[in-house]
């Protein structure tokens, strides 16, 4: 029975996470107006399901480090009451904060529930190892991004503003056959042949190629290849989203016997899946409009730096919040951009500060009232 409730409440918080985290990826896309809605938690949602069949093979230290191994005794990391408390406590935890429309950290929520029901079940909670795999990753994470997010920001602003790039700028192609003359005998008139070596290619608007060539131009222009690139950005953070919390909920039920990794991995990415389809709308609202207004550039930063942060810590194993580090990234655009909203930012502080205890308290209650074998 007890693992039955292990398997629902894990699921639960695979919906969970994914109602408050899979449209953070997809934030800047809809925020920026490269796309709407639909489209954009579409992207994320294929997205984070190919990350999160990916962990499989490239996440597997996170799987221990949220099983409870080391942080608790070993005999209650096994315990399947304990785990279900933990799980139960974060999932209702993300959903408290998904219905008020608050980005918090799945991660963070999961570090609550483990003290919570550790310190319910006595005092078992080994705080060395909360404070340098936990507690270290989350707190410096959010700062390393704004500090990337707003450096990188500024040198790729700064030189486009210098190359004299706007969104009119195309590169062009002139693919029209230009006459080359070509040898002839001693007397004879000179022939022309044609040359496709000839091409002209020119770094200009699109209008002016096609004032100064007759020809069919074919152009790409700067600000198609920017939407590209940020729609592959966006892809790229919820696909490091979906590797590295995927393993971290499956962790919960590492404890049944005979479990198969790989098909509780598919069944936590599809309970993500339809968490982000069906209830992501709020907390997309608050990623996407009230952080901080972007446009394409912005956006593009904000995610390749995210994608980058989060990726290089899941193959290291280090459970930093995909939460942190996008709030992260998007702050930075607002420093330099100097349009920041620092009263959203401040409420979403207060709902980072809150996760740990709200999670802790809600698993240690849980954890009271379950049976135990």
């Amino acid at each position: 029975m007890i693992f039955a409730l292990l398997a629902v409440a894990t699921f639960f918080l695979a919906y969970t996470n994914g109602a408050n985290d899979n449209f953070k990826g997809v934030a800047t896309l809809f925020g920026s107006g490269a796309t709407n809605y639909r489209k954009a938690i579409a992207w994320a949602t294929i997205t984070t399901f190919a990350g999160s069949l990916c962990s499989i093979f490239m996440a597997a230290q996170l799987l221990q480090n949220f099983s409870g191994k080391g942080l608790v005794p070993d005999d209650l990391a096994r315990s399947a009451s304990f785990l279900f408390s933990v799980g139960l406590g974060a999932a209702l935890t993300v959903l408290l904060a998904t219905v008020t429309g608050f980005p918090i950290s799945t991660t963070h929520a999961l570090t609550g529930g483990l003290i919570g029901a550790g310190l319910s079940a006595g005092p078992n909670v080994n705080f060395a190892k909360l404070g340098s795999t936990f507690f270290a990753p989350l707190l410096i994470s959010p700062l390393i991004a704004i500090v990337v997010s707003a450096t990188v920001y500024f040198i790729f602003r700064e030189l486009r503003v210098r190359m004299g790039i706007t969104e009119e700028t195309c590169v062009c192609v002139d693919p029209a056959p230009v006459a080359v003359p070509t040898a002839a005998p001693a007397g004879a008139v000179a022939a022309s042949a044609t040359s496709a070596a000839a091409m002209q290619v020119t770094i200009d608007t699109s209008a002016n190629c096609i004032r100064q060539y007759k020809g069919t131009i074919v152009g790409i222009s700067c600000q198609k290849g920017l939407d590209a690139a940020h729609f592959l950005s966006a892809g790229a953070v919820s696909f490091a989203r979906g590797m590295n919390d995927t393993p971290k909920i499956v962790a919960l039920m590492l404890v049944m016997n005979d479990l198969n990794i790989s098909l509780a991995m598919t069944a936590v990415a599809v309970g993500m899946a339809l968490g982000g389809l069906l209830n992501a709308k709020k907390v997309g609202e608050t990623m996407s409009k009230k952080i901080v207004a972007m446009n394409h550039g912005q956006g593009f930063t904000a995610n390749a730096v995210t994608a980058s942060l989060v990726l290089f810590a899941s193959k290291l194993g280090v459970p930093v919040s995909t939460t942190h580090v996008s709030v992260g990234s998007i702050f930075g655009m607002g420093l330099v951009t100097k349009q920041a909203n620092y009263k959203v930012i401040l409420q979403i502080a207060m709902s980072w500060v809150l996760t740990l205890p709200i999670a802790a308290l809600l698993s240690a209650l849980i954890f009271k009232m379950t049976p135990h074998a």
